[in-house]
């Protein structure tokens, strides 16, 4: 049983991205282990609070990822 964890900070993807970045992760697993695991592959997309993430000894946003984002 395949299992992927993503975590993330909260705020930042749409509910439309989790779905989407699900999707091709899950199909990216099943590529390498075979289409007969898609039924058990499970893909969880964790929010981490704002400012609870940090990066470099600084905390991260979603406002902070967006502006990395635009560059």
């Amino acid at each position: 049983m395949p299992l992927v964890n993503i975590k993330g900070v909260g705020g930042y993807l749409t509910p439309d991205q989790k779905k989407e970045l699900i999707s091709k992760v899950t199909e990216a697993v099943l590529a390498v282990e075979g289409e007969g695991l898609r039924d058990v592959t499970w893909v969880i997309v964790e929010d981490v609070a704002p400012g609870a993430w940090g990066v470099g000894g600084r905390p991260v946003t979603d406002v902070d990822l967006r502006r990395l984002a635009s560059r």
